[in-house]
Formats: C-alpha cells, structure tokens, sequence
C-alpha cells in the first residue's frame, strides 16, 4: 500500500503550486525542510457553488468520478479533497431550529421540514507546513463551559481549537455498579458473575 506523499511548503498557496518537497511522515518532512514541521489541512482557494464547478476548476487536482470524466489519481496525490459547507450568510449566524410540536394534519404526524441550507463546495489542501503551524489552543475550558458562557462571540479558530482539543471527563469515573442479578463468587471477590 502506498501512502500519500504530503507537500511541504511554508503555506497553503505555496503547497498548492510549488512545494519545496513531498513527505509522507514527519520525520522525512522534516528532513526535506530542514526544521520542525507540522501537519495542517486548510482551505484553499475560492468557494464553488456547485460540486461540478469544482471539480471542473480543479481538474487533475482531485478525483473525478462523473461519468465520461472520471479522473483517478494516484494514491501519492490524494492530499486535495473537495467539502461541501453551509453557505456564510451575510451578517447572519445560523443557528439550530427551534423544537416543533406534533401538527397530526393530513395523515402526518409532524410538519414538513424546512428547506435544507444553501451549501458551496471549497478545497481542503492537507500539507506539512515549515516551521510548525503557529498551532491556536483552546483555553483550559471545554465547548459546553464555552458554550453556556456564549460561545456566539468566537471565532472561527477558536471554535477549530475547542472542536480539536482531547475529551475530558467531567469527573473521575466511578466504580462499575454490579446489576440486580449479579452477585461475586466468594472465593474470588473481583469476579462477578450472573445470578439465576
């Protein structure tokens, strides 16, 4: 199996048109670029509002599976991807809809959904980047304490930062209870066993 060789370039820009090298690993990176490096994916050139504008705009670059154009890259060159997003509204921030009641009209229980948001298509360019990605850390807080303290006013780098950062209980986890028809041996108190 072979793996994808990543560019290893300064920015994005750079990674995208003349890379100063390819690596699959850190290490090897890291060689090419003769200092620290880090991986990173970001987006790259401009929003496509369809994903056969895309693909077009980017021919060669991604794969191609439409019919009559299907374009196969080869495993080494897999490190552009297309993503579809919400289309930014001007001056709106979207936000999650509100519950709705039961309507039981017409042989439905529940009314028609809303209309599905408006989405563009964007490339993702994953790369090593020299020196090491100036890396933004979430503060010492998680997304819900982020959230309740209002969360609207972030930014889109601190929101990447608290969506990255490792998962942590909320509090020490506490010993496994034994259920109802469970019982431990009593030569061997840790082992539980069913009870009939």
């Amino acid at each position: 199996m072979t793996a994808i060789l990543y560019p290893v370039a300064a920015d994005a820009g750079q990674a995208f048109a003349t890379p100063s090298g390819r690596a699959a690993r850190e290490r090897e990176a890291a060689l090419a670029a003769g200092q620290a490096v880090a991986f990173v994916t970001e987006a790259i050139g401009p929003t496509y509002a369809s994903r056969d504008a895309a693909l077009d705009a980017l021919a060669g670059k991604v794969e191609d599976d439409r019919p009559g154009r299907i374009v196969t890259l080869s495993a080494e060159d897999r490190f552009i991807t297309l993503v579809e997003q919400v289309a930014p509204q001007s001056g709106k921030r979207r936000r999650a809809p509100a519950p709705v009641q039961p309507t039981f009209k017409d042989g439905h229980r529940w009314p028609a959904p809303p209309a599905p948001p408006a989405t563009v298509w964007q490339a993702m360019i994953s790369y090593w980047r020299i020196g090491g990605a100036p890396q933004r850390h979430a503060v010492d807080t998680q997304a819900r304490h982020a959230r309740r303290k209002g969360g609207d006013e972030m930014d889109t780098d601190a929101l990447r930062a608290l969506t990255r950062q490792p998962l942590r209980a909320v509090k020490p986890q506490q010993p496994l209870d034994i259920g109802l028809f469970e019982t431990r041996l009593p030569e061997a108190p840790h082992i539980v066993v069913p009870d009939e």
